[in-house]
C-alpha cells in the first residue's frame, strides 16, 4: 500500500491567508486520517514579492493553528526541508529529459512577437493559443537566432504529449472532491516550462517538486484546476506516476464576492491579533466545505481528523460567515480553562497596570467578564473599571443613574454601609448586597434601579461583571473613593 503524502506549498508574498489555511487544514486532516505525512514547501521563486517576514508568518500561523508539518522547513526528514528557490539546480535536468524525449522545444519568440499573436487572436475574437512557430526550427535557424542575442525559453509540446498518452484530445481525471473533470488539450497551447533566464515556471517546478517528494495526493483550491491538465501531461512525459488530485471550492465573503480585507480580517495572524482563539478558528475553518458526521460542530482538531473524509467535502464554494465565527469563538472562550484564558488575555490588557491585581484577582476579573464577549480584544474595554482610581462614564449614564435625587439617596446609604461589608468574602458580599436591595425595595425602588446606581458609580456603566466580584477586586478603599466622588 502506497504511503499517503500530501503537502501545502504557500507562496510567501503575504501573510498566511485563511483560504490557504483551510487548504493546509484539509491536507493535514487527510494525512492524519490515513496515517500519512503532511509536508510543507515554501514556493518562493517570485523574488520580488517574497519576504522573510511572510515566510515567518506562514510558519508561525500554521504552528499556532496546530498544523505541525512532518517534513519541510524546521523539520527536515528524508525529503526536507523544502524551499523552492534553493532547488533551482534540480530543474534543468528534467527540462533536458523532456527535450531529449521530444516533449519540449526551444522558443526564441520575443515578448513583442508573442504580444502580436495575442492581439491578432483578440482581433479575430479567438482564444489565444501559442502558434508553435518555434517547434520545428532547424539547428541552423536556432544558431542564427542565438547569434542575434536571443536566449530561448523552453516550451512543453502539449500536442505531442497528448498523442503519446491519450487516445483523444480531451483528457480526464477523477477529482477527489469534484468527480470527473476534463479539458480539450487543443485549447491549452504549448506553455513555457523554463524562462529564458533559466527560472522554472510554476507548472513545471511544482511537478518536479511533487514528483521528487513522492506526493501521492494533491489537495488545493479549484483555481488550480486548469493547471492540473498541464501538470498531468508533464508527469506522463517524465514517466512519473500521476498523483490523485482534489480541488476545493473557493471561500467567499457573506456577499458572495471574493473574500477581502474590506469584509474584515483575512490572514490568520489578523484573526489572532483581534483575539480569536486558534482552536476556534481552526474548528470554524474546518466547517468551510465539510460537515461532521454527528452534526456536532464544536470539535477539537484531533476529533475532526478522526471524522474527516475527503469525499465528503463539498464541491461548492463556502461562505465565510463572520457572525458564526464570532459565536464559535465565544463558545470556546466560555469553556476555556480560566488560567489558560487569563494568559491569552494579558496581551489585550497591556494598557493597564496589571500589578494592581494579584493573579487570582485577574483570573476572577476574566472569569466575570468573559460570558458576553466574542473575541479577547473585547476584554480591553470590558475590564477597564477594574484598573486605576477613577472611572469614565459611558454616555448618558451619569445623568440617568448618578445625578438624580433618588440616586444620590441610594449612594449615600450605600456609603454608610461600607464599613460593615466583608470585602474579602465574595459570598458574604452577595448576602450584604441582597440586604441592601431589600432595604430600598421596601421603599418602592426596584432592585435593578438600586444596583444600576451603585454599578454606575463604581464602573461608569450599567452592565458588566458580577457586583460581588467588582466589590471584592476593587477593595474597600477604591469602592469608597468612587462612591463618595459620585455623591454631590
Amino acid at each position: 500500500m502506497e504511503e499517503i503524502r500530501v503537502r501545502i506549498a504557500p507562496s510567501p508574498s503575504g501573510n498566511l491567508h485563511v483560504g490557504t489555511a483551510r487548504t493546509a487544514l484539509f491536507n493535514y486532516l487527510f494525512a492524519k486520517k490515513n496515517n500519512g505525512k503532511f509536508v510543507l514547501r515554501i514556493e518562493d521563486t517570485d523574488a520580488e514579492r517574497t519576504s522573510q517576514a511572510y515566510i515567518d508568518n506562514i510558519f508561525d500561523s500554521l504552528k499556532a493553528l496546530g498544523l505541525n508539518w512532518d517534513e519541510g522547513p524546521d523539520v527536515g526528514g528524508p525529503y526536507g526541508p523544502y524551499t523552492q528557490s534553493e532547488r533551482f539546480d534540480i530543474y534543468p535536468k528534467y527540462v533536458q529529459e523532456l527535450l531529449d524525449k521530444g516533449f519540449a522545444y526551444e522558443c526564441f519568440c520575443t515578448p513583442e512577437e508573442l504580444e502580436a499573436e495575442k492581439e491578432e487572436a483578440t482581433k479575430n475574437k479567438q482564444a489565444y493559443v501559442y502558434s508553435k512557430k518555434c517547434e520545428n526550427l532547424t539547428e541552423a535557424e536556432k544558431e542564427k537566432l542565438r547569434a542575434e542575442g536571443r536566449k530561448p525559453a523552453i516550451r512543453f509540446s502539449v500536442s505531442k504529449a497528448q498523442k503519446a498518452f491519450h487516445d483523444s484530445p480531451i483528457i480526464h481525471f477523477e477529482d477527489l472532491v469534484k468527480g470527473d473533470l476534463h479539458q480539450d488539450t487543443s485549447l491549452i497551447g504549448d506553455f513555457v516550462i523554463m524562462k529564458s533566464n533559466g527560472a522554472p515556471t510554476y507548472n513545471f517546478a511544482v511537478v518536479i517538486d511533487d514528483m521528487l517528494m513522492k506526493i501521492s495526493h494533491i489537495i488545493r483550491g479549484e483555481d488550480h484546476i486548469s493547471n492540473t491538465f498541464k501538470q498531468i501531461l508533464i508527469y506522463e512525459a517524465l514517466g512519473a506516476e500521476v498523483p490523485k488530485f482534489g480541488h476545493l471550492g473557493m471561500i467567499l465573503a457573506p456577499d458572495r464576492s471574493k473574500l477581502s480585507k474590506r469584509h474584515g480580517a483575512t490572514a490568520v495572524s489578523e484573526f489572532v491579533e483581534k483575539g480569536y482563539l486558534t482552536e476556534a478558528l481552526i474548528n470554524f475553518v474546518a466547517l468551510l466545505g465539510w460537515s461532521p458526521s454527528d452534526s456536532n460542530e464544536i470539535k477539537s482538531l484531533e476529533e475532526i481528523a478522526q471524522d474527516f473524509r475527503i469525499h465528503e467535502v463539498s464541491s461548492s464554494n463556502s461562505i465565510f460567515e463572520y457572525d458564526k465565527l464570532n459565536w464559535m469563538n465565544g463558545q470556546y472562550i466560555k469553556k476555556m480553562d480560566i488560567k489558560a484564558l487569563t494568559k491569552l488575555a494579558k496581551p489585550f490588557l497591556a494598557k493597564y497596570d496589571l500589578s494592581e491585581l494579584t493573579e487570582e484577582q485577574l483570573e476572577k476579573v476574566i472569569a466575570a467578564t468573559r460570558e458576553p464577549i466574542t473575541v479577547l480584544s473585547d476584554l480591553t474595554n470590558d475590564v477597564a473599571y477594574f484598573f486605576g482610581k477613577d472611572i469614565v462614564y459611558e454616555e448618558g449614564v451619569k445623568e440617568a443613574n448618578i445625578d438624580t435625587e433618588q440616586a444620590q439617596t441610594i449612594l449615600k446609604y450605600f456609603d454608610s454601609q461600607l464599613d460593615s461589608y466583608d470585602f474579602d468574602n465574595e459570598e458574604k458580599l452577595h448576602e450584604q448586597l441582597a440586604d441592601f436591595r431589600a432595604y430600598f425595595k421596601e421603599q418602592g425602588i426596584k432592585p435593578k434601579v438600586t444596583m444600576w446606581t451603585v454599578r454606575a458609580a463604581l464602573t461608569g456603566r450599567t452592565h458588566g461583571a458580577d457586583m460581588g466580584v467588582i466589590l471584592e477586586v476593587l477593595g474597600k478603599d477604591k469602592v469608597k473613593y468612587r462612591i463618595e466622588k459620585a455623591i454631590v
